[in-house]
């Protein structure tokens, strides 16, 4: 018997939180697991009883042909490892993993080559989350050690977007 591996059973299950998405551009869903447990998801989408840019059919990022990674601030949106974070308390997060799915709207499709914004780095290594693990495609992912992150401060760089 195929069984599908422990951690692409987590990130299918990031994918399809990823499908809650209210986002026109990209798609995100974020699940947090410690010791084998789920503690939280999320996805990225309008604050709660705000209206989401799916709702209001536009996005001012893409009207003003913002870049990924850039300019935050102008987006309706709380990216989904924000709203996990938002709805776990952080005992459970010390030492866990977040699992992160992205995908297009509309078809679903996986994209790949994606990580954390530099503002969720900040709410990732402040929640005691020891690894971020992204889907690449079907049954490849990436794994980011947090530690990593600070060893490795991009946010020392002087670089915008990712």
């Amino acid at each position: 018997m195929d069984r599908v591996s422990k951690i692409n059973y987590y990130l299918d299950i990031a994918q399809t939180v990823s499908e809650r998405s209210t986002c026109l551009r990209k798609c995100y869903g974020a699940i947090i697991v410690k010791n084998d447990t789920i503690i939280s998801t999320g996805y990225n989408g309008a604050p709660r009883g705000r209206k989401n840019c799916s709702d209001i059919g536009r996005c001012t990022r893409e009207e003003l042909n913002i870049p990924r990674g850039e300019r935050y601030e102008m987006c309706r949106s709380v990216h989904s490892e924000a709203n996990a974070i938002i709805a776990a308390p952080r005992d459970q997060m010390l030492s866990s993993d977040l699992y992160m799915c992205c995908t297009e709207p509309g078809t679903g499709k996986v994209i790949g080559g994606i990580c954390c914004c530099m503002m969720c780095k900040r709410l990732v290594l402040n929640a005691g989350i020891s690894r971020v693990i992204v889907r690449e495609d079907a049954e490849n992912y990436t794994v980011f050690n947090t530690s990593d992150w600070i060893e490795n401060d991009d946010s020392l760089e002087g670089k915008f977007g990712y």
